[in-house]
This record gives C-alpha cells, sequence and structure tokens, in this order.
C-alpha cells in the first residue's frame, strides 16, 4: 500500500507542477516568436524526457540492466504515440488530426526513420562497428537528432513567418514578462524532474513483485511511470487549446529518447548496448513505427468527423498498442 500512496503522491505533483510548465512553455512560445511546434520539440520534451535519461544512465551504470533502459526508452515511444488517442478523445467531435498543422509529420518521420536505425541495429548486433566500448551507431544517432532539431526550427521559423504576414496575431500574454515565464518554467521544470524520477524506482518495485521479465518490464511498467509527465501536459495542453504544443511535445520526446538511448550507450563501458539485450526490442521498435506510421496518416488524410469518440487513426494506434503488449507479455 505504501508504494502505491507514494506513486499516487508523486503523480500528484507532477500533474500540477506539468499543467504550470504547459503554460509557461506556452507563455515562451509566444513571447519568443518560435511557434508552439519547435517549443514543443526542444523544451517540453527535453524535459519530460529527463526522467528516461537519468533512468537510462542509473541503469547502465549502477545495476548494469540494459534490457530495463532499452526497454524503457523504445516502449516510452510507443507510450508517446498512445497518449496521442487521449489527446484525440479530449478534443470533441472533430478529429485532432484537424486541429494540429501538417508540420508535425516532420518530426514524425525523423522518428520513424531513427527508430527504423534501432531496429537494423539491434539485429545486427555486434557485427555494427564501434570505437572503444561506443558503437558507431550511437554517433549516427547523435547527428541525425540535431540535423532534425535544425530543419524543423527552419521550418517552424518560416511557417511563423508566413502566418505573421496573413493574419495579425492577437497576444495572449502580454501581462507576463518573458523573465517571469523563464523562471516559472525553469522551477516547475525541476519539480517535476524531481518527481518523475523517482517513478521508475516505484514501478521496479511493483514489477518485482508480479515477476515479470525485464524486457517486458521495461518496455510497459517503466515506460509509462517514465512517460507520466507527457499524460499530464497532453491533458494541460488540451485544457488551453494548445493542442499543437502538446504534439510537437510527443513527436519531440520520441527523438529525444533515441538521443538518450546514444547517451546510454556511451556510459555502458561493458560494449555497445544494443549488442546486449533481447532481439525481442525489436518488435517493440517496429511497433513504434507502425503506431507513428498511423499518426503520419491521419495528419496527411484530416478526417473531419470521428466514428466514435475517438478518430479511425487514434483507433489504429490503440489496437497496436494492446496487441504489441499482448505479445510483449507472451514472450516474456
Amino acid at each position: 500500500m505504501l508504494i502505491w500512496f507514494q506513486f499516487v503522491a508523486l503523480a500528484a505533483i507532477i500533474f500540477f507542477s506539468g499543467s504550470k510548465l504547459l503554460k509557461y512553455g506556452d507563455i515562451i512560445a509566444e513571447k519568443t516568436g518560435l511557434g508552439r511546434t519547435w517549443i514543443g520539440v526542444i523544451l517540453m520534451a527535453s524535459v519530460t524526457s529527463l526522467p528516461e535519461l537519468i533512468t537510462g544512465i542509473s541503469s547502465v551504470t549502477l545495476f548494469e540492466l540494459p534490457n530495463i533502459t532499452v526497454g524503457d526508452i523504445l516502449g516510452s515511444c510507443m507510450f508517446n504515440i498512445l497518449i496521442i488517442t487521449l489527446l484525440d478523445a479530449l478534443a470533441g467531435s472533430v478529429p485532432i488530426s484537424t486541429k494540429v498543422h501538417e508540420g508535425h509529420v516532420l518530426s514524425a518521420s525523423f522518428g520513424i526513420f531513427l527508430l527504423g536505425l534501432v531496429g537494423i541495429t539491434i539485429f545486427v548486433g555486434a557485427k555494427f562497428p564501434a570505437i572503444g566500448w561506443i558503437s558507431i551507431y550511437s554517433l549516427i544517432f547523435i547527428v541525425i537528432y540535431f540535423v532534425a532539431i535544425r530543419l524543423i526550427f527552419s521550418y517552424e521559423k518560416t511557417r511563423i513567418a508566413k502566418l505573421v504576414k496573413e493574419i495579425a496575431e492577437e497576444l495572449q500574454y502580454k501581462d507576463i514578462p518573458k523573465s517571469r515565464a523563464y523562471k516559472m518554467y525553469a522551477l516547475n521544470a525541476v519539480i517535476v524532474i524531481g518527481a518523475a524520477t523517482y517513478l521508475p524506482h516505484i514501478g521496479e518495485e511493483i514489477a518485482k513483485i508480479t515477476g515479470l521479465g525485464q524486457t517486458f518490464v521495461g518496455s510497459i511498467f517503466i515506460a509509462i511511470s517514465t512517460s507520466l509527465p507527457e499524460v499530464v501536459v497532453t491533458i494541460a495542453a488540451a485544457r488551453i487549446g494548445a493542442v499543437d504544443l502538446a504534439v510537437g511535445n510527443l513527436f519531440g520526446s520520441n527523438l529525444f529518447n533515441i538521443l538518450i538511448l546514444a547517451l546510454d550507450d556511451i556510459f555502458y563501458t561493458k560494449g555497445p548496448i544494443l549488442s546486449y539485450v533481447s532481439e525481442n526490442h525489436i518488435f517493440t521498435t517496429f511497433s513504434a513505427i507502425m503506431m507513428t506510421a498511423i499518426v503520419i496518416i491521419g495528419l496527411t488524410y484530416r478526417a473531419s468527423k470521428k466514428p466514435l469518440f475517438l478518430a479511425w487513426d487514434s483507433i489504429g494506434i490503440l489496437i497496436g498498442y494492446f496487441i504489441t503488449t499482448l505479445v510483449l507479455y507472451t514472450m516474456r
């Protein structure tokens, strides 16, 4: 009971501070003119993904649990896409894919590209060349991540410039100075990081009681617990109408997760980390790819109505996540 009490208490802290984090991230997007997609991909994604970073580093340096580390990263990528279905459910009668701009396809496509490289690397294993204990693929992941960020930044600046020419956008936060936005953002970021960092340890204790394997535990239990900040940001975004910020955060978190995987490889001095993990992670990787592809289809087709309380693409994502969880359970 004490473990569950701690879980609920931390969730409440993250919910409150995550809501504030979303608000001040939205203010920064307005004050700087960088746009909600850019702020979501960089500021929000880096903060909400820090639990995965800290969990991964501690798993490989203190406990030598590469399967937990990789399972957490890939499982979080899947769960982040699943959160889009929550955003769709909160969006009312109109599919969420029609409320966000098509620029998210760029970050989603880079996510698919990086996940595909991860899957290939797990399959190839130790055959990939390495520099010392660090595999070449980690350096490739880092380069592609920063290329993606640069291209997304360029795209967003161009889009905002065109938008300003077309309409005179009314400022929502005229009375809040930029300095206060930065200070409050940093304060709530520290609170979210501190609370969310302890969540994986609780999840691991709960997982030990169930007796499930490391791959399943990392991909489901740990991934969900470290992705809780993304859930909070998504709910808060729906409440203030900042859906582009929320979707940008989710796709940005997936990009940042692959960067984290490269950093975990650097800290795992035994050798290239993906050479020491179960091939079952390949299934999780390609499930995340398929779920992301479904989102891209939805953003491209842009359906005007929902058959139920969810759009067809959200239903496809939900089914994909459920099937993946079931298969991972049978493969444990």
